[in-house]
């Protein structure tokens, strides 16, 4: 659920410097007059709610640049169909007029590669992998910061994560002929998890 509020409810004068030290003080100039929160109540977080600081889909990090929107990612496949089915009301209905999604459970027939390419969530939360803000993990992050959150140490801890999988592309290049989509298909479907559009390589 989305809300409108003035930037002065949401940082009163009082609390301005200490909001400024913890986003930037940079950022909280360029924030709208008027922000909005996003109100999160599904299935695995409930009682969250967040700020939206920068236009969707702009503003990103000069060293995050994903090659996926994941409105892309959605209607290519990923994460055998289960993912999001319950979030329909924090993100815009058309990232999922066209997603694979299988609400029913897991699904990999879904993913583009048709291959599964996933580590239990249980995994990422034995290696500290999850920040409770985001129990779904790294693409949870990825939308919220895409639909304009930003928590500059979290989002650094994430970008990191992101640009450490570039080994899986350089990989790919070694291994297989250009344009062999055959070639390293689950590889290639966890690139797609991390929104490098592995169709190129």
């Amino acid at each position: 659920m989305h809300e409108r509020v003035r930037r002065a409810d949401i940082v009163p004068a009082p609390a301005r410097r200490a909001f400024a030290g913890a986003i930037g003080s940079t950022v909280l100039a360029a924030m709208p007059k008027r922000l909005k929160i996003v109100r999160v109540n599904d299935k695995m977080q409930r009682g969250y709610r967040y700020v939206l600081t920068a236009p969707i889909g702009r503003n990103f990090d000069p060293e995050f640049r994903p090659g996926l929107t994941p409105k892309e990612m959605l209607a290519l496949g990923v994460f055998c169909g289960k993912y999001m089915t319950d979030c329909g009301k924090e993100f815009p209905a058309s990232w999922f007029a066209h997603a694979r999604l299988s609400p029913s459970g897991r699904d990999c027939s879904l993913n583009y590669f048709a291959v599964d390419a996933s580590q239990p969530l249980s995994v990422w939360r034995d290696k500290g992998w999850i920040h409770p803000n985001d129990p779904r993990g790294w693409f949870q992050w990825y939308c919220r910061y895409y639909m304009g959150r930003r928590v500059p140490q979290e989002d650094a801890r994430q970008i990191k994560r992101w640009k450490a999988i570039r080994r899986h592309v350089a990989q790919i290049k070694k291994h297989c002929e250009p344009g062999d989509l055959m070639c390293r298909k689950r590889q290639r479907q966890a690139l797609l998890h991390w929104a490098y559009d592995s169709r190129k390589i």
